[in-house]
């Protein structure tokens, strides 16, 4: 397919789905609870890295999640006191466990006491000429540590381009909290991060999708091909690049003609 009909495919699919339709069974719906930035900032950080399976079981475990932290996560994360955290003793999702969940409320805590916002954890170091956000992954990763000082069990839940992973969970966050438009889906409630720079968030069925229409040529699923992928959706739109986030899963949603898994 040329360029210029494969554009003409990629938005019009791009203006199916990104609409606000979309958020009822997505796990972005979950962060849609709220209106504060640290309430959204929390939990869809939270559901972000929980968002690998179907749909229907991460919504769950969002929600799971909301009601230990007395559906004020901001608040919760504020005041809670270590006895409050036993609650979270039962809580699991696929290899996500208790444990887990001890070290991200410890990382919370701690990160929210001394900052306003989660953005600075990514953008801190993130120089505006950066032609992507592979060094602000990096960047996150360190703070969590920083915060945490987490088991390496827990740090796998942390991806990095450093391992060559596609990291696309965090990709995903980045997407819902620094892309803005006038559709209501996405967030946009960061501004040191620029939409240009981000990344494509890479799962089983963007790939997929992606090879077939001729945009990734890479046959694994890994940073290389994250940045390859991405780079072939900027040269289509050089300052919203992972708007076609939308189009390959609308494109892989018609096929398949079922739920998303991620």
């Amino acid at each position: 397919m040329e360029t210029k009909a494969l554009k003409e495919l990629l938005d019009a699919e791009v203006l199916r789905y990104n609409d606000i339709s979309f958020i009822k069974d997505d796990p972005i719906s979950i962060p849609h609870q709220f209106k504060s930035k640290q309430d959204k900032e929390i939990i869809g950080l939270w559901i972000a890295l929980l968002a690998w399976g179907n749909r229907k079981s991460i919504l769950n475990s969002g929600m799971r999640l909301l009601t230990l932290m007395d559906h004020s996560p901001f608040d919760f994360i504020q005041n809670h006191k270590e006895t409050d955290r036993s609650r979270f003793d039962k809580f699991v999702h696929r290899t996500f466990n208790n444990e887990d969940a001890f070290y991200f409320l410890e990382f919370f805590q701690n990160y929210y006491s001394e900052n306003s916002s989660l953005e600075s954890a990514f953008a801190k170091g993130l120089n505006p000429k950066e032609e992507h956000v592979g060094v602000a992954l990096v960047q996150f990763r360190s703070v969590f540590i920083h915060y945490a000082q987490p088991l390496r069990r827990t740090l796998k839940h942390i991806a990095s381009p450093e391992s060559n992973s596609r990291c696309k969970r965090l990709l995903m966050f980045l997407r819902w909290m620094v892309r803005h438009d006038n559709q209501g889906v996405d967030f946009g409630i960061w501004k040191k991060i620029k939409p240009s720079q981000l990344l494509m968030p890479l799962d089983v069925h963007v790939g997929k999708i992606a090879r077939q229409l001729g945009m990734l040529k890479r046959e694994q699923s890994d940073w290389k091909a994250v940045l390859e992928l991405s780079q072939f959706c900027r040269e289509l739109d050089p300052y919203d690049p992972v708007k076609y986030d939308y189009a390959l899963f609308g494109i892989g949603l018609s096929q398949k003609n079922n739920s998303r898994e991620f």
